[in-house]
């Protein structure tokens, strides 16, 4: 078996987020009244990416999981796309991420999103696949749909155990 390497997860912040993608919640949001005063609209939260022709923005829902032993194996990208995930039962998730290029297995990094965040990947950041924390945590994603390889997968040499953040 590979030597697994210890990762500690980090808080979720749009600044320690940024090379990967956008951070979808109200916290620090831009945000004005509409509909005459009664709802307050989040604006602009996340930008998505449509690369190549015929690419269309598709609505989804996921249903994952717990990845069970919690060793990370494998990472993927979507070069042609960005994709969101937002937690529709109020469930925490790890996003395990790295900057869209070339694979740097050194600078993977783990955020805990809490169940009131979601994430915007970029097209072509990488990440581990799903990683909720609870059984049967659904997601809304918008991803891309359209012709073109859209997903490169990448084995780790060193399989990647999540450490909690000590703060």
């Amino acid at each position: 078996m590979r030597q697994p390497r210890s990762l500690v997860v980090e808080p979720l912040t749009r600044e320690a987020f940024a090379p990967f993608g956008d951070v979808i919640a109200c916290d620090g949001a831009d945000s004005f009244p509409i509909n005459q005063g009664r709802t307050q609209r989040f604006h602009s939260l996340a930008s998505v990416d449509l690369l190549g022709e015929g690419a269309k923005a598709i609505l989804s829902i996921f249903r994952g999981q717990p990845l069970e032993p919690l060793v990370i194996e494998l990472m993927e990208r979507h070069p042609l796309g960005s994709q969101a995930f937002v937690p529709l039962n109020n469930k925490a998730f790890y996003a395990v991420v790295a900057a869209p290029g070339d694979f740097d297995e050194t600078a993977v990094r783990a955020f805990l999103v809490t169940g009131t965040q979601g994430i915007n990947l970029r097209a072509g950041a990488w990440h581990a696949p799903l990683l909720p924390l609870e059984a049967d945590s659904d997601y809304l994603v918008v991803d891309r749909l359209g012709p073109g390889g859209n997903c490169d997968e990448v084995l780790l040499k060193h399989p990647i155990v999540l450490q909690p953040d000590s703060h």
